[in-house]
């Protein structure tokens, strides 16, 4: 019996202490209440490593004590698993030839990982699957030729991913992969994670920015996704569409991941404000209402995904940081000074810390406030890199940051330890 819970508590520690998605272990911004949450940060985080890093705004992620992350290595998009103990290589995956617009070049979209399979989706809609451990390719997809999605580039009317790149990390659920092709009868497709087949697929959505979720909200596992036609859920099983809430803005550009708050699901853009809708579930019936929306002349988010805590939302709306009460919509505290980027570039990423919130700026510096929804109230900050639009990996005390040169290692144990 012992070494069974030997075991399981081995488990759960190396769960706790994986950042396996841009969006962490519960792909919803926070820290696992058994993870390591942190109570202050110290003045000056000790660097365990740094290397360069090209082209690219690919999150990183963490997997069993290793670090992947993708930038432009001789004209191709490319992805590299390095030692998270000393940023040792241990593997890179060529995955596609680079797309380029106004906003750079280089992979955008953040791998994905079981800890068995490792995803990386190249902008121009090439999914590979390979081997956590080796790298070694299992199997691969190509939207525009597999699925017959559109991808124009930085052209005309183009929208969503056929203009920016296919950005919106697939998601994981058991046995299989749930991906945003953003094709006609493919906008959303699930495949079997060993093989790659075509479990099934669902909807003509083209792809926007935002990750597909898999979540059982009043009682029904469904599949959320954020496209350029707005928030639609389809059924986890089979594919058929549950419910539909339109949504328009210029060029697709939805890019925040949804959040849910019991039974409401939150999305919103710089256009459209801030919508929460209701899901209900009546005798095995789903139905939807609006349970309340922040209109676009109050703002919304544009880049950055809010982080959900107790009954309060975190995050930033134009360059402002912003709490709001989840149940009403209302917000309850603004606070400036804190992002400099000019308004439509504006980026934080915000981690969840149990009763606090870890926030990194624009300008690379880590800001730790209380996750208090009466009054912005800040606890520490620290300079951990540059100039970003990037999201960062934490776990163990360890955050995994990358800015426009490196890729850094820092750890943000006060004792250093």
């Amino acid at each position: 019996m012992r070494s069974i819970l030997v075991l399981l508590s081995s488990i759960s520690f190396a769960m706790a202490a994986d950042w396996p998605h841009q969006r962490g272990p519960q792909q919803d911004g926070n820290v696992p209440s058994d993870g390591h949450l942190l109570d202050t940060l110290p003045e000056e985080p000790r660097v365990l490593w740094r290397v360069p890093a090209t082209d690219g705004y690919a999150a990183p992620i963490i997997s069993n004590g290793r670090v992947i992350f993708g930038d432009l290595q001789k004209r191709n998009e490319t992805f590299h698993a390095l030692n998270l103990a000393d940023g040792k290589p241990i593997w890179h995956h060529e995955l596609d030839k680079p797309h380029k617009d106004g906003f750079g070049t280089g992979p955008r979209c953040a791998p994905v990982t079981d800890g068995e399979i490792m995803l990386m989706q190249s902008c121009m809609g090439e999914l590979h699957c390979v081997n956590a451990k080796t790298g070694d390719l299992l199997w691969k997809k190509n939207y525009q030729t597999d699925f017959k999605a559109p991808y124009f580039g930085e052209k005309g009317t183009a929208v969503g991913g056929s203009r920016h790149g296919y950005n919106a990390s697939p998601s994981i659920d058991g046995d299989h992969v749930i991906t945003l092709a953003g094709a006609p009868g493919a906008a959303v497709v699930c495949l079997d994670k060993r093989t790659g087949d075509v479990v099934w697929q669902s909807q003509d959505d083209e792809a926007a920015y935002s990750p597909p979720l898999v979540a059982t909200i009043s009682g029904v596992k469904q599949v959320l996704c954020f496209t350029v036609e707005g928030l639609m859920s389809v059924d986890r099983n089979d594919g058929s569409l549950l419910w539909r809430v339109p949504m328009s803005t210029d060029y697709g550009r939805h890019v925040v991941a949804p959040v849910i708050y019991k039974d409401l699901v939150i999305v919103g853009s710089h256009q459209v404000g801030l919508i929460a809708t209701r899901i209900i579930n009546k005798n095995g019936k789903v139905r939807i209402e609006e349970a309340w929306k922040r209109s676009k002349d109050k703002g919304g988010p544009n880049i950055s995904s809010p982080v959900s805590i107790g009954d309060h939302l975190f995050m930033l709306i134009s360059e402002t940081v912003v709490c709001i009460n989840a149940k009403t919509g209302k917000q309850t505290w603004a606070q400036e000074g804190l992002i400099n980027t000019g308004d439509r570039r504006a980026f934080a990423a915000f981690i969840g810390m149990g009763d606090k919130i870890m926030m990194l700026t624009d300008m690379g510096e880590l800001i730790l406030f209380k996750a208090d929804p009466a009054a912005y109230s800040e606890v520490s900050r620290a300079q951990v890199c540059g100039k970003n639009w990037c999201h960062p990996a934490y776990a163990d005390g360890k955050i995994v940051v990358r800015d426009a040169k490196r890729l850094s290692c820092v750890d943000l144990n006060p004792t250093g330890n």
